[in-house]
């Protein structure tokens, strides 16, 4: 399985549990080898969010969360979002909390029945 394939598969567990992960336990969760592994996860994070975006989807990869973000994903979210069209907020605000709350809701919403 590519690493694409299995970061969707985990992140859509994920997201069944109504869960969020740290970059660094996702990267153990897919056994993505070291070093540079926090960089290969959020490249393969990123190339998730094109296509979410390109689908017209919420980005999966809000359900990961930083190292001392409050729950909230590492800036570079934030950033690919702003270049995919989706964010224009400031990274350290009220907005940035909104919007990783709306795309977490409706990742949720979307697997109720």
């Amino acid at each position: 399985m590519t690493l694409s394939a299995a970061l969707a598969a985990e992140l859509a567990e994920l997201a069944r549990r109504r869960e969020t992960i740290g970059y660094g336990a996702l990267a153990r969760r897919l056994a993505i080898p070291g070093p540079g592994s926090i960089h290969r996860l959020t490249e393969a994070l990123e190339a998730l969010m094109a296509e979410d975006a390109a689908a017209a989807c919420p980005f999966r990869a809000a359900l990961c969360e930083g190292k001392l973000r409050g729950g909230l994903p590492a800036p570079g979210f934030f950033e690919a979002a702003q270049r995919l069209g989706r964010f224009s907020g400031r990274l350290e605000s009220p907005e940035a909390d909104a919007f990783v709350a709306r795309e977490r809701a409706a990742l949720f919403a979307a697997l109720d029945p």
